[in-house]
């Protein structure tokens, strides 16, 4: 039985979905396996974050750092992402999911970015949940280009920059997990995350299942924020 929105108290997600590579490795499978098999992972946890009551979650699909990887890598995981928005658009649709992409995704591929457009235009109007992934994403790059915002704006405060960050539409973040055993932020949702409660599993992303969300969602509840105060 999932626990209610009114319960656990999460409205914004976050998860750095690490480990493919290693969920791969200890099957002595090639590296795309493992960013199929997290792809997969993506489409169960998606569903289920909408039936747990989470209003909006960010994944964080390709960091600007990813362009380092091996040139076929890179290639693997531009075609799995398409192929996931072709494929699940009609669900997103379905299940009132608006699509977001934050990061400096237009400086993709020309195809990749006229197969975003057409999926944030098509999903534009939903409004029970929204997915945000993260693509050529850095949070230094997007606390840069907020702050020049602000300042074009005639002053940089931190509401100003808060105001022009990629996530300026979507709640506050109040959970954000990390897969894989590893317990760094990785130049994710450094503005976000200043007051987010911080949850790390030892699972790998693509074993991460619903139970293992909704653990993190359990622990999130039984925190006590006081964000700076006694």
């Amino acid at each position: 039985m999932t626990t209610p929105a009114a319960s656990h108290g999460a409205r914004h997600v976050a998860i750095i979905m690490d480990g493919n590579g290693r969920w791969a490795k200890k099957r002595f499978l090639p590296r795309v396996a493992g960013h199929k098999a997290g792809v997969e992972a993506v489409r169960t946890i998606v569903r289920a974050a909408g039936d747990l009551g989470i209003e909006a979650m960010t994944l964080y699909a390709f960091s600007s750092e990813n362009w380092k990887r091996p040139e076929e890598e890179v290639s693997d995981l531009m075609g799995l992402m398409k192929r996931f928005i072709i494929s699940d658009l009609e669900e997103f649709a379905a299940n009132d999911v608006r699509l977001k992409i934050i990061g400096d995704w237009r400086g993709l591929a020309p195809d990749v970015v006229d197969l975003i457009e057409k999926a944030l235009e098509r999903t534009a109007g939903n409004k029970r949940t929204t997915l945000a992934v993260a693509l050529n994403y850095g949070s230094q790059d997007e606390l840069v280009r907020a702050a020049k915002a602000a300042a074009a704006a005639g002053e940089i405060t931190a509401e100003a920059i808060e105001a022009n960050l990629d996530t300026a539409d979507m709640p506050p973040l109040d959970l954000l997990i990390r897969t894989s055993g590893e317990v760094r932020l990785s130049n994710f949702l450094l503005w976000q995350s200043a007051y987010a409660e911080l949850y790390f599993t030892d699972k790998l992303w693509p074993d991460f299942s619903p139970a293992d969300l909704q653990a993190a969602l359990d622990h999130f509840a039984r925190r006590e924020r006081r964000y700076g105060g006694l």
